[in-house]
Parts: structure tokens; C-alpha cells; sequence
């Protein structure tokens, strides 16, 4: 059974940091793509940073391209996304996800993605 499960402080300050940690178990995600997408109150979830299964190239969101990086300790089965000058609007409840295929090119629609984490909320004030 796949688990995963996000973490990270929930309150920040517009301008400030935090760094969001996803920890998988039940299955080594080495050569599955990891995703970050987000659900803002009364809107659809959606795509934030991906990085393909290898680590070799990632993909962002237009809204947070240059702000936020996702990475990944494979010895610690765990991703990360590092949101760094964030701003209220990046308020949601953010989830990571697991590709349902291995050494697939990184995926951008939720669809794509087989497992989710329970979500954590993230709180920008201005």
C-alpha cells in the first residue's frame, strides 16, 4: 500500500520561506515522476512542479516558475517543494503526487498521477 504524506510549516508571512517535505512509503519512487499541485479554496486542484522519475529536468507552473524548486532524497524516499517569496495568493492546500507510470517524461495533469497525499494547508498572509 502506497502512503504519502506531506509536511511543512502552514503559516508564512508574503516574502518569507517554507519548504513542504512528502515522505512515500510502500513504494521506492525512483522510477515514478513526482508531482506538487495545490487546491485554493472553491477552485480546481492544480499543477504546480513536477520532476521527472530521474531527477533530471523538472517542470513548473507559470505562477510560481523562479519561486518555488522541488527536489527529491531518493535515500529518503522523500520530495520537496521549497517556496521561497510566496505570496498570498499561493494560499491552498497543497498535495504531492505519485505518477501511476514508471519512467514516464514528467506529467502535468492530475490525472496522470495515481497516488495523493492527504494534503497540507499553506497559509500566505500579506
Amino acid at each position: 500500500q502506497v502512503q504519502l504524506v506531506e509536511s511543512g510549516v502552514g503559516l508564512v508571512q508574503a516574502g518569507g520561506s517554507l519548504r513542504l517535505s512528502c515522505a512515500a512509503s510502500g513504494r521506492s519512487f525512483s522510477v515514478y515522476g513526482m508531482g506538487w499541485f495545490r487546491q485554493a479554496s472553491g477552485k480546481d486542484r492544480e499543477f504546480v512542479a513536477t520532476m521527472h522519475w530521474s531527477g533530471a529536468n523538472t517542470l513548473y507552473a507559470d505562477s510560481v516558475k523562479g519561486r518555488f524548486t522541488i527536489s527529491k532524497d531518493s535515500d529518503k524516499n522523500t520530495v520537496y517543494l521549497q517556496m521561497n517569496s510566496p505570496k498570498p495568493e499561493d494560499t491552498a492546500v497543497y498535495y504531492c503526487a505519485l505518477d501511476s507510470v514508471p519512467y514516464r517524461s514528467p506529467q502535468l495533469e492530475k490525472d496522470k498521477y495515481r497516488f495523493w497525499g492527504q494534503g497540507t494547508q499553506v497559509t500566505v498572509s500579506s
